[in-house]
């Protein structure tokens, strides 16, 4: 006798309800995380990872179990590109990233998934997480309350230790999280870590009076802050060609999700149409106002702990999401989490997304006494975290291209003009 839940498999709704809400509880915390970071309104990212992942559902024909949440891949493109152009012109960049996706999608259904594999080797995507993970450092340590802050008068302020406190506490229960909780508590460190943080924010006061008086005021029924794109070559440049890395981290999710599972979901969907979904639900995004989105590792853990693969499940997780994104208090006490409560658990989230490219790295036995390997990891990394830009003119207009965008763009230039063994090597 199974003792499992099929993915077609319909629950009575009084089942599928708390699981739904697990599945929400696995990745709200990451996900709110993302528009904070970039200036979004956090009840729309709640609203396009609930839609999103309804989008997804209908492209893979209700068969594969995954859930849409937003992507932190972006974040520094996006905040790049938010100064320069406006969040209008940085919502046409999240657009550009969709469209590769559904690209991608038809290439690989009429060609096949074998030239992604040689566009996006291991060292190149590890090299870029690690990119990825490593520029959004400072911000955490910022927010944290670790970063000298400068006076009017060209002086250095002294350490708030109420600030420290506070992030100190929450980064410590995010490790604690990570290292001792059980189950499903064991999935969501995150969430917990910055409830606690939360907490200990209104403890310490430096919660401002101003956010407790919005939370208690707010509205039952709240629209979220709909923001409509508008066309920006230089955006959608600087951030079209991150989607590569997404993809990557897609792909992977997929073939964890047929581990789970016990199916194999590259054939039956197929893997096009769950990039589709992923491409479709990231412009989406971007034509409302969120953030763009991907698949969550966290709730494959869910799946994996609870074995309920149902994807009716996962699609009442998009629909609380959805209605939660409504929700005025909820929209409100997300709006004013304190900084030092992102400050701390960010130090922790960030430093796993680095350290995720190094884990990319030893899974795939990355030899870097192979001369190809090293120069394209030691160039993307330089690249990445350097600050570098390349500017140009496109009739007349200033195109910006730099970061994360940077780096990838000349990792896959450098792993494909590149041969696989120097001259040295070859002797």
């Amino acid at each position: 006798m199974k003792n499992f839940v099929d993915v077609d498999e319909k629950l009575p709704i009084l089942k599928t309800i708390p699981l739904s809400f697990q599945h929400l509880f696995a990745m709200v915390g990451a996900t709110i995380l993302v528009p904070m970071l970039t200036e979004l309104d956090p009840a729309i990212a709640l609203f396009c990872s609930g839609i999103g992942t309804l989008i997804y559902i209908l492209c893979t024909k209700a068969m594969l179990p995954a859930y849409i949440g937003s992507s932190f891949a972006f974040i520094g493109a996006m905040a790049v590109a938010t100064s320069n152009y406006g969040t209008k012109g940085m919502l046409s960049g999240i657009i550009a990233a969709g469209v590769v996706y559904v690209i991608v999608a038809a290439l690989i259904k009429y060609a096949g998934s074998s030239w992604l594999d040689k566009a996006l080797p291991p060292v190149l995507i590890g090299a870029v997480v690690i990119v990825i993970g490593l520029s959004l450092a400072r911000t955490a340590a910022d927010w944290a309350g670790l970063i000298p802050q400068i006076a009017a008068d060209g002086s250095t302020l002294p350490t708030d230790y109420r600030v420290l406190a506070v992030a100190t506490i929450t980064l410590a229960v995010g490790i604690i999280g990570s290292m001792y909780f059980k189950g499903f508590l064991g999935i969501i460190p995150i969430l917990i870590a910055m409830v606690v943080g939360y907490i200990a924010a209104f403890i310490f006061g430096i919660v401002p009076e101003e956010a407790i008086k919005e939370i208690i005021e707010a509205d039952i029924i709240r629209i979220p802050t709909f923001t409509t794109p508008e066309f920006n070559f230089s955006a959608m440049i600087m951030m079209a060609p991150i989607a590569f890395v997404t993809l990557a981290e897609h792909i992977g999710h997929v073939y964890v999700t047929n581990n789970v599972c016990g199916r194999d979901f590259t054939k039956e969907p197929g893997l096009h149409r769950s990039i589709l979904g992923d491409g479709l639900a990231t412009i989406f995004a971007g034509l409302v106002g969120g953030p763009p989105n991907t698949t969550y590792g966290e709730n494959i853990g869910v799946m994996a702990i609870t074995r309920v693969y149902s994807v009716w499940v996962v699609g009442g997780a998009g629909i609380i999401a959805t209605v939660l994104s409504f929700i005025g208090p909820v929209a409100m006490v997300i709006k004013n989490i304190p900084k030092p409560v992102m400050g701390g658990i960010s130090i922790l989230l960030f430093g796993i997304i680095a350290s995720s490219g190094f884990r990319v790295f030893v899974e795939n036995k990355i030899d870097f006494g192979k001369k190809k390997n090293l120069i394209v990891a030691s160039v993307v990394i330089v690249l990445g975290i350097s600050g570098a830009v390349l500017s140009f003119d496109v009739n007349g207009a200033p195109v910006d291209i730099n970061g994360v965008a940077l780096a990838t763009l000349v990792g896959i230039i450098l792993n494909l003009v590149l041969p696989e063994k120097s001259k040295t090597e070859e002797e």
